[in-house]
C-alpha cells in the first residue's frame, strides 16, 4: 500500500472506490502518520507505550498494510540470543556437508532482509542488552554479516524493522544509545478522553462478541461506561471530578484490560443470565483486573469502594458485589 493508503487502512475512511475501511486504530492520527512517514524511511520504527496501549496491534497492522505479511515477528524474552536473531544453523546438514547456504537456519530478521518486508520484535526491552546490539549492524548498513560463510547477507529494498517496547515495566534492559539512535519513537498513550475510551471499548467488545459468536448483548454501552469510570478513577488516582484523591492499584487498568472484563461479563451474560450483560458477571472479572497485589492492591480497592462507589446509587450493585469478593 501507499503511505496514504496505508493510513486510511489503520485510521478508517473510504478507499478511492468507495469502498468503507474500519478504523484498526482509535486515536491521534499525527501518530501514525508518523510512523507510516517513518517507515517509509531507512529508520526504524519503536512503538513505546503502558501494556494495552494498543502497541502489537497497531505493530502487526502497520506489517500488514506496508509490506503485506505481518507473521515476520520475534518475540523478545529474557532467554533470546543472538542465535534467533540473526541466524542458526541445521547441525544435521553442519556435520554432514560444513558450513553452507543450506545449513543456515534463517530467522524472521533474516527473512523479512531477503523478502524486503518489514519484521516485527516484540517486547524489544526484555531481551538482554548484549542481543539487542546485535541489530545496530542490521539498522544503520542493512547487512547481516555471516562470517561462517565469508559473506553477507545484504537487504533488499522495503526492508525494516518495528520494535515495541513497555515503558512501566521494571526489570526490564534499556535500549543502548546507539541502538536507541536507530529507532524513531512513538509513544502511544493511553485515551485521555473518556468518551473516546468507551467508544473503543464498545467497537472492541462488538467485534469480540460477534467473532466469539456470542448472542447481541443488551446494556453494553451502560456497563462499559461504568467499567471505564472505575478504572480511569483508579488509573488516574481520582475521581472523575477531581474532588477526592485515591491511590492506585499496581496494574494498569488500561483500555484493553477493559475490554477483557467486559468480554468475559458478556460471557457470564450469554450462558448464566439470559444475555443481559450486568454487574453480577463483570464484577468477578473486574477483581481479576484490579487486585493483581492480593494485598496492597486489595488496599487500595477496599478503600475506593467505601469512600467513592458506597456513595453512587447507580453503582450500588458494583459495590455490593465487589465488597463479597474482596
Amino acid at each position: 500500500m501507499s503511505p496514504r493508503a496505508a493510513l486510511i487502512y489503520l485510521m478508517g475512511g473510504k478507499a478511492a472506490d468507495g469502498t468503507p475501511i474500519s478504523a484498526k486504530y482509535v486515536g491521534d492520527k499525527r501518530l501514525i502518520e508518523t510512523a507510516i512517514a517513518t517507515l517509509a524511511t531507512d529508520r526504524a520504527l519503536l512503538l513505546l507505550g503502558m501494556p494495552g496501549t494498543a502497541k502489537s496491534w497497531v505493530s502487526e497492522h502497520l506489517a500488514a498494510a506496508v509490506s503485506g505479511d505481518s507473521t515476520l515477528v520475534i518475540q523478545c524474552t529474557a532467554g533470546t540470543d543472538e542465535n534467533q536473531i540473526r541466524y542458526g544453523w541445521n547441525y544435521a546438514q553442519l556435520l554432514a556437508h560444513g558450513p553452507s547456504r543450506k545449513a543456515l537456519v534463517q530467522t524472521p530478521l533474516l527473512r523479512a532482509m531477503e523478502a524486503g518486508k518489514l519484521c516485527r520484535l516484540e517486547e524489544l526491552t526484555r531481551m538482554g542488552s548484549d542481543v539487542q546490539d546485535t541489530l545496530i549492524t542490521v539498522l544503520s548498513e542493512k547487512m547481516m554479516p555471516v562470517p561462517e560463510l565469508s559473506t553477507a547477507v545484504y537487504a533488499v529494498r522495503g526492508f525494516n524493522v518495528i520494535a515495541t517496547a513497555n515503558n512501566r515495566d521494571k526489570g526490564v534492559n534499556e535500549l543502548s544509545s546507539a541502538l536507541k539512535r536507530r529507532f524513531n519513537v512513538v509513544v502511544l498513550p493511553l485515551p485521555d478522553d473518556m468518551e473516546q475510551e468507551i467508544g473503543i471499548v464498545v467497537k472492541r467488545v462488538g467485534e469480540m462478541s460477534q467473532a466469539l459468536e456470542l448472542p447481541a448483548p443488551r446494556n453494553v454501552a451502560q456497563e462499559v461506561a461504568r467499567v471505564v469510570a472505575i478504572f480511569r478513577e483508579l488509573r488516574g488516582g481520582a475521581t472523575l471530578d477531581g474532588k477526592v484523591t485515591l491511590k492506585s492499584p499496581s496494574g494498569t487498568l488500561s483500555t484493553a484490560e477493559a475490554i477483557g472484563v467486559v468480554i468475559g461479563g458478556l460471557s457470564h451474560a450469554a450462558f448464566f443470565n439470559g444475555g443481559a450483560l450486568s454487574a453480577e458477571g463483570i464484577a468477578p472479572n473486574m477483581i481479576g483486573a484490579i487486585v493483581k497485589d492480593p494485598v496492597q492492591d486489595k488496599v487500595v480497592l477496599e478503600e475506593y469502594l467505601e469512600t467513592v462507589l458506597k456513595k453512587r446509587s447507580d453503582y450500588a450493585a458494583y459495590y455490593h458485589l465487589l465488597s463479597d469478593l474482596v
